[in-house]
């Protein structure tokens, strides 16, 4: 999977990213990977139920990945900070 075919979901709207989920997935058969840590993994639930519901009525979750990052706060404590990866496959 190339790089421009991974979505790193923030704090902006949902249909943003949606915007972007639609515009990596070109062509038939192609896949695009949703990558969000923290309070942003709901956020990528739902771009990915959006698109698949709303948008993309074909579209699959190929896989779910969910992890722990361990981060450095700003205080210099380490963190540990929940990931979630899905790949959406047309």
């Amino acid at each position: 999977m190339s790089i421009e075919n991974v979505v790193y979901i923030g704090s902006k709207p949902v249909m943003n990213y949606c915007l972007a989920v639609l515009t990596s997935l070109k062509d038939e058969g192609s896949s695009v990977m949703l990558k969000a840590r923290g309070r942003a993994i709901s956020t990528a639930v739902d771009v990915a139920e959006i698109t698949k519901n709303r948008f993309k009525e074909n579209l699959t979750v190929e896989n779910i990945d969910i992890g722990t990052e361990e981060l450095e706060s700003p205080e210099g404590r380490m963190r540990n900070v929940s990931t979630i990866t899905i790949v959406l496959k047309n």
